[in-house]
């Protein structure tokens, strides 16, 4: 067995690693935590096979194929303990951020593993690298402390908790060993619906650039990511906030071709605002009045029963109650 594993957050990454004969096996983390269910009190596997189910729900994939994905990469992954090193590769956006926290919490509870966990951990998009760039950054290889073990463990339990207030609280915390995580916190509680109409803080982005005029799906999509000062949204996901303004009694959005966005002929598909659209830019009505809430911000279950509005000026959470 090679005495190095890298443990990243994909297969672009890995593919770009490989062909920078980085040595090592790898190990790509490939999972979207900050959509869908992360429920706590579950194991690696259970949690899992939680997430295949997700992913396979929201047509991403086989569930049986996403299941077998994930069971091998549990399986590589407790297999680490047999490697000299493992390097932990990864961004400073919200996707990496959740997968960092993830894997620093398995590792804390394994024996005999932080001795040979170090991690590189910078604001370079590791897919847009050089392959002479990606063989640079491991100067930026540092040993993984136990400050940052605690600290990842605390979060991911936060993340994972049915109540988002765990979470919120990590704004106020010292968090300056995982240096990236204070802007991760931030950016996920922006998903929450807005106390000014109901929209995340993507959802209310992804309007105002229809409004002001741009109508092919792709713009949209590239002009969003330009918003955002750590990317970490896939077009599969924007597609489907998208969608959500499609499917409702009275659309924010009204589609030229079709009822929904589709890959296969997205490029001829074109979007404009409706005047219900414009209100609930404007806070003349709520998007929470308008659908029934169904959905998951790590373990938290956002439904009718269950309802939190985040609050931009203040920087905090509320619960709607009836």
């Amino acid at each position: 067995m090679s005495s190095i594993l890298n443990i990243t957050n994909g297969d672009s990454a890995v593919g770009l690693m490989q062909k920078a004969q980085l040595p090592g096996d790898f190990l790509p983390w490939r999972d979207v935590l900050h959509e869908g269910p992360v429920p706590k009190d579950l194991s690696l596997d259970e949690l899992s096979k939680v997430r295949a189910e997700y992913i396979a729900g929201q047509g991403w994939g086989n569930f049986n194929s996403v299941h077998q994905n994930f069971k091998e990469r549990d399986l590589q992954l407790k297999s680490s303990t047999e490697y000299d090193k493992i390097i932990l590769w990864f961004e400073h956006d919200l996707y990496d951020q959740l997968q960092i926290l993830q894997i620093l919490d398995w590792c804390s509870q394994q024996q005999g593993i932080k001795d040979s966990l170090s991690m590189i951990c910078t604001d370079n998009y590791l897919g847009e690298q050089t392959t002479e760039q990606v063989q640079s950054l491991l100067v930026h290889e540092q040993k993984v402390t136990d400050e940052q073990l605690r600290l990842a463990r605390t979060a991911w339990t936060a993340f994972r908790d049915d109540t988002p207030k765990p979470w919120q609280q990590l704004l106020e915390a010292d968090t300056a060993v995982l240096p990236y995580l204070n802007a991760a916190v931030l950016r996920l509680l922006q998903e929450y619906p807005s106390g000014m109409n109901g929209l995340s803080c993507t959802a209310q982005k992804a309007l105002e650039i229809i409004a002001g005029g741009e109508s092919s799906p792709v713009k949209i999509f590239v002009r969003y990511q330009m918003t955002e000062e750590q990317r970490f949204l896939g077009d599969a996901s924007f597609w489907n906030i998208l969608n959500s303004f499609l499917d409702v009694h009275t659309p924010l959005l009204k589609l030229s071709k079709g009822k929904r966005l589709e890959m296969a002929s997205i490029a001829d598909q074109r979007l404009t605002i409706t005047d219900t659209g414009k209100a609930v830019l404007a806070g003349e009505k709520d998007w929470l009045g308008m659908q029934e809430l169904d959905c998951w911000i790590g373990g938290v279950h956002l439904s009718p029963g269950n309802l939190w509005r985040w609050d931009q000026v203040t920087h905090s959470l509320s619960k709607i109650t009836n």
